[in-house]
C-alpha cells in the first residue's frame, strides 16, 4: 500500500521536526514548504497529495487566502488548518471556505494523527466496523427467518435488513453487500410462504394485520386532531427503503411521532391498494356496494379516476360531525407547481389528502427509459436517486411551507415495488392481464411453485370479472413473461422494479405521523 502524501505549509517548519518525524515513523509521506505561494505550486505540480496541512498566519499571503486560491481549482483535497488564533470569525472563515478539520497550535503528534485518522481513514473505519457488526447480526437474522415468525415479527425483521442495506450503503464492502442480498432472498421466500398460509384466513376471518382496507380506520381517522389542521401525503410505491432514505431530510423540519406498519393487499397495485385504502372496503366490496366506481382490468378506462368519491364514502360512514376536507392528486409537474403556490390553503380545512405520483411514474419509468435504467441500477441507486428528486421536488418546498404551521403531518403509500430477476413462463389467453407481477384470467398455465393462486378470488377480498376467472401473484423476484418473444422481454424487465406480487417489499408498508418541529 502506497504511503499517503501530505503538503504541510507553515512558516515556522524547521520547529515542526518532532511532529514532522513521528508521522514519517507512522508511514506518512511529508512535503514541507514555507509559504502559501509554495503551496500552490506543489498541489499545481503533484496531483497525488491526499491532505493539506495549512498555517493560518504565514508572511506574503496568509493560509487563508491560500486556502481560497486551492479551492479555486482544487475542491476535494481535505484541508487542515492551524492557527494560534481561537477567534470564533476566523474559524467561521476557514469552516465557509470548506476545511475538513483545524488546529490549534501548538499542535502535539496525536492531535495530528487523530485529524488524519478521522480524514483519511474514517469511511474505511467506518466500514470495517459495520462489516463486522453485520457478520455479528448474520446468524440471528437467519435464526429468526426460519423460526415461524408473526406478521408483527416479519415487519420487525425486515425493518432490520434495511436497516442493514443503509449501512452498508456507505460501505466498500461488496461483499458483505452480496450476503445481505442473499439473506433477504432468503427472508422473502420464507416471508411468500407465510403470507400464502395466512392471507386467507386475514380476509374471512378477520383477525390479520392492518391491511389497505382498514388502513384509514385503524391509523389515520384515530389521530386526527380536531384543533389542527391534518395533511396526509400519499407518495405512491414508496418503499420502506425509500423512507427511511427520506427520513433524516424530513426529520430536520419534522418530528416523527409515531412510525406504523400496514400490509398492502394483493394485488400490490394501484389499481386495487389505492382503491381499498380510500375506500375503506376491499375491491371485492367496492365492485359489489359500488358497481360504478370500480372497472375491472379488463375494463376499458381510469381504474383509480374515483378515489375522491369513495373517500368522501368512508368519511360520511366514520364521522358523525361534519369533517371540511379536500383531495388533492398530483400527476405531473404542473400539478406539483400548483400544489405548492397554493399550500397554505390545506390549513383551511380539517383533513387534506395528497396523492403524489412520481415515484409510480419514476418507477415505471425505468423500463422504458435507458436513462434512469443506468441511474436506478440497483436498490442502493433506487434510494439515491428517490432522495435526490425529493430534495428538488415541489412536495418538499410544500411541506418546508407548512413546518412553521399548527399541523398535523401523515406519510404513507399504497404498495411497494420489488427488483424482479426471476422470469417465470405464463401460458394465458387474450382477455388475460398484463401486470408482470399478477395475472388474472380464465385459462391460465404455470409453475405452481413460483405462484400464490387464488381460485377463489371472492373469499380474498377481490372481484372475479369472469365465473372461471382467478389470480396468479408473482412470489419473491419472479415476473411473468409470456412465450412469444420471450427472451426480448426478459432482457427489458429483468432488474426493473415492478409491483402487484407478494414481497416484503411490495406488502410491508410504512405509515407516519409527525408534527412540527417549530
Amino acid at each position: 500500500m502506497s504511503k499517503v502524501k501530505i503538503l504541510w505549509a507553515d512558516d515556522e517548519i524547521d520547529l515542526l521536526k518532532p511532529q514532522l518525524f513521528f508521522l514519517e515513523k507512522k508511514g506518512y509521506e511529508v512535503v514541507q514548504v514555507t509559504n502559501g505561494h509554495d503551496a500552490l505550486d506543489v498541489l499545481a505540480e503533484n496531483n497525488d497529495i491526499q491532505v493539506v496541512f495549512l498555517d493560518e498566519s504565514m508572511p506574503g499571503i496568509t493560509g487563508l487566502e491560500t486556502l481560497e486560491q486551492i479551492r479555486k481549482n482544487n475542491k476535494t483535497v481535505p484541508i487542515v488548518m492551524i492557527t494560534k488564533n481561537e477567534a470564533e470569525d476566523l474559524m467561521e472563515q476557514a469552516i465557509g471556505s470548506q476545511i475538513d478539520d483545524y488546529l490549534i497550535k501548538p499542535v502535539n503528534p496525536n492531535q495530528i494523527l487523530l485529524s488524519l485518522k478521522k480524514i483519511i481513514d474514517n469511511k474505511r473505519l467506518v466500514s470495517e466496523k459495520t462489516a463486522v457488526d453485520y457478520q455479528q447480526e448474520f446468524r440471528k437474522i437467519s435464526m429468526d427467518i426460519n423460526s415461524g415468525l408473526s406478521m408483527e415479527e416479519w415487519n420487525e425483521l425486515y425493518n432490520r435488513i434495511i436497516d442493514w442495506e443503509i449501512k452498508l450503503d456507505n460501505s466498500d464492502n461488496e461483499g458483505m453487500r452480496d450476503i445481505l442480498d442473499m439473506q433477504k432472498k432468503e427472508a422473502n421466500k420464507e416471508f411468500c410462504k407465510f403470507v400464502s398460509k395466512n392471507y386467507l384466513d386475514w380476509q374471512t376471518k378477520g383477525e390479520g394485520p392492518v391491511s389497505s382496507h382498514n388502513l384509514f380506520k385503524e391509523y389515520l381517522f384515530p389521530k386526527l386532531d380536531k384543533e389542527k389542521s391534518n395533511v396526509l401525503v400519499l407518495f405512491d410505491n414508496l418503499r420502506f427503503d425509500q423512507w427511511r432514505t427520506l427520513e433524516p431530510v424530513i426529520s430536520e423540519l419534522f418530528r416523527v411521532e409515531e412510525e406504523q406498519v400496514f400490509c398492502s393487499i394483493l394485488p400490490t397495485s394501484t389499481q386495487y391498494s389505492r382503491n381499498a385504502i380510500f375506500a375503506g372496503m376491499t375491491p371485492h366490496e367496492i365492485q359489489k356496494n359500488f358497481p360504478q366506481y370500480w372497472l375491472n382490468d379488463n375494463e376499458k378506462g381510469g381504474k383509480n379516476q374515483y378515489e375522491e368519491q369513495l373517500l368522501s364514502k368512508q368519511i360520511e360512514r366514520n364521522f358523525r360531525d361534519p369533517l371540511k376536507w379536500q383531495y388533492h392528486k398530483i400527476r405531473n409537474l404542473n400539478d406539483a407547481k400548483s400544489l405548492q403556490d397554493n399550500i397554505l390553503n390545506v390549513t383551511k380545512n380539517d383533513l387534506t389528502v395528497i396523492v403524489y405520483n412520481f415515484i409510480d411514474m419514476l418507477s415505471h419509468a425505468r423500463t422504458e427509459m435507458e436513462v434512469l435504467k443506468e441511474l436506478a441500477s440497483d436498490e442502493k441507486a433506487y434510494r439515491s436517486l428517490t432522495k435526490s428528486w425529493f430534495l428538488n421536488s415541489p412536495i418538499w418546498n410544500s411541506l418546508q411551507a407548512l413546518a412553521d404551521k399548527d399541523i398535523k403531518l401523515f406519510i404513507t403509500t399504497d404498495h411497494g415495488t420489488i427488483r424482479v430477476s426471476q422470469p417465470s413462463k405464463v401460458l394465458a389467453d387474450r382477455e388475460t392481464t398484463t401486470n408482470l407481477r399478477y395475472k388474472v384470467g380464465k385459462n391460465l398455465n404455470y409453475n405452481e411453485k413460483q405462484v400464490l393462486d387464488v381460485k377463489d378470488p371472492h373469499s380474498y377480498g377481490l372481484p372475479r370479472p369472469n365465473i372461471s376467472s382467478k389470480f396468479i401473484f408473482a412470489r419473491e423476484d419472479h415476473f411473468f413473461l409470456y412465450p412469444n418473444n420471450y427472451n426480448h422481454y426478459n432482457r427489458m424487465y429483468t432488474d426493473t422494479f415492478q409491483h402487484g406480487g407478494l414481497s416484503m417489499e411490495e406488502m410491508i408498508c410504512p405509515f407516519i405521523s409527525l408534527t412540527p418541529k417549530s
